[in-house]
């Protein structure tokens, strides 16, 4: 990735990753098994209805489940399809001075976080080299996820290293599987 469009006069890259793809596509797996759950019965919900739609001639009535049936078929395998492709785009850097996270699917964003302003982070690990952050600034309501980062310490590291230099604290960082360290 070339981030030199994004970089400040004098800013300099200190690290960068990339998700891992198979964690990053299949994070939310649970996703998939409640799609497979809706989608069997709207499956026959709407081969019954169009089964009997020549008996009671209400067409109508027999697309009902239609909906259903394109929800459970995202919720089942299209949310790992809509993953995979913003895989491609989704690239993590932290500067000297800030934090850049760039993703999306068709119109790619940047989102730029002062290192400064980072208040909290909690690092969940999947194994031994395999986690997720996710973290807070000062000024944002929600909070940002840098999904499956392999060797994230080295990236918690410098977000501890900055937040000490700037006076946040560490004690507001928790780590969530410690026996991975």
């Amino acid at each position: 990735m070339n981030w030199n469009d994004h970089l400040q006069p004098d800013e300099s890259i200190v690290w960068q990753g990339k998700p891992a793809p198979r964690c990053y596509t299949f994070r939310n797996w649970p996703h998939s098994l409640f799609g497979l759950v809706l989608l069997v019965p709207c499956s026959v919900w709407l081969y019954v209805g169009i089964s009997v739609e020549p008996v009671y001639q209400q067409a109508l009535y027999s697309w009902i489940p239609l909906p259903f049936l394109l929800a459970g078929l995202y919720l089942a395998i299209g949310h790992l399809i809509v993953a995979r492709l913003e895989w491609e785009s989704v690239y993590y850097a932290i500067t000297d001075r800030r934090l850049l996270l760039q993703s999306g699917v068709f119109k790619k964003s940047v989102l730029t976080l002062a290192l400064r302003d980072i208040t909290w982070f909690r690092l969940n690990f999947f194994s031994k080299t395999l986690g997720s952050v996710s973290l807070r600034a000062a000024g944002r309501d929600a909070k940002v996820v840098l999904a499956c980062i392999e060797h994230p310490r080295q990236m918690t590291d410098l977000l501890e290293a900055a937040m000490a230099q700037s006076g946040s604290g560490v004690e507001g960082v928790s780590s969530a599987s410690s026996e991975a360290l």
